[in-house]
């Protein structure tokens, strides 16, 4: 919070002091407080609110001033940045100002900005932009994705984030990293999964692949298809969402039920996907297998019955 924004609320400077002085609240930077009211009750929530916070501190510390890359992708709903985002913030018609602390004053000019929960920002394009040449690889296509999939952005609008992120640096080492995003990934580590799989030699031949039963269906991440039919489907896990005990429940039920001799079923949490380890794995797996790359058509689903690829039976 502003400090300003106290005074607006009727505190005195006075009282704001105290409370500093009591350690109560804490100065992140010049003008702007750490009350310490919101908390977190998961580490995935914790790295949120780090990310958040990160990204609301430019505006604050700027009266006037927008969120742009990173920081507006994430008000603005976009998952998959670092859990440490640098501050960054443009004032209007690009004027000069002084940086404050932590904050990163962007010369840039933002000719329509956004309202996102009272916080200015510059349009998703714009943002991307600007955000993907200075991530690295996995962080810049997971956030990509991210956008697509929640229909943020189409694949005209990623064309104009491309063009105009031209010129900025790491743009030329960043191009391709558009060509490898995937609307359909439906998590940041699903995105780490697929890219680094891709590195490996062994892309997905199928992402988001239904596969169906007698009288069932389950869609499953990530799926590779054997020589001999054999359907290989690795799924990325959160941990928290699946450490719930109706999660637990339902993952069990699921993978009984995908877990057949026409099948290997294997398991990974988001930090195999991004560190490599799930890709080594798959990779070793399917060279023991004589595997070579089938794309799965689209609209197919995979019959556990038959053991081989139909087309879809509902609409």
């Amino acid at each position: 919070m502003a400090l300003r924004q106290c005074l607006a609320f009727g505190m005195t400077r006075g009282q704001v002091m105290r409370r500093l002085d009591r350690k109560e609240w804490e100065t992140v930077t010049r003008g702007v407080l750490d009350t310490g009211s919101v908390r977190a009750s998961t580490v995935s929530e914790s790295y949120d609110l780090r990310r958040r916070r990160a990204s609301l501190l430019g505006p604050l510390a700027h009266p006037g001033g927008i969120a742009v890359g990173v920081c507006s992708l994430v008000l603005q709903g976009v998952h998959g940045a670092p859990v440490d985002v640098v501050p960054e913030v443009a004032v209007p018609k690009a004027r000069p100002r002084a940086a404050a602390g932590l904050v990163r004053v962007r010369r840039i000019l933002v000719t329509a900005p956004i309202e996102v929960d009272g916080i200015l920002c510059a349009p998703l394009r714009d943002s991307l932009a600007l955000a993907v040449p200075g991530l690295s690889r996995l962080d810049a296509v997971a956030m990509i994705d991210s956008a697509w999939h929640q229909g943020l952005v189409d694949e005209r609008g990623l064309a104009v984030a491309r063009g105009r992120a031209t010129g900025r640096r790491g743009a030329r080492m960043s191009w391709a990293w558009w060509e490898d995003s995937d609307h359909r990934a439906e998590s940041p580590a699903e995105t780490w999964a697929r890219i680094t799989c891709l590195d490996l030699g062994c892309p997905p031949d199928a992402v988001q692949l239904w596969v169906v039963g007698r009288g069932w269906r389950a869609r499953v991440d990530l799926a590779w298809v054997l020589p001999d039919g054999t359907l290989v489907i690795v799924e990325v896990d959160g941990a928290e969402v699946h450490t719930r005990p109706d999660a637990l429940f339902e993952d069990r039920r699921r993978q009984n039920l995908l877990d057949t001799r026409r099948t290997l079923v294997r398991r990974f949490s988001g930090g195999e996907a991004r560190s490599g380890r799930l890709a080594a794995e798959v990779r070793s797996m399917l060279q023991s297998a004589g595997w070579r790359r089938r794309p799965v058509p689209e609209g197919a689903v995979f019959d556990i019955e038959r053991a081989e690829l139909i087309p879809k039976p509902w609409v």
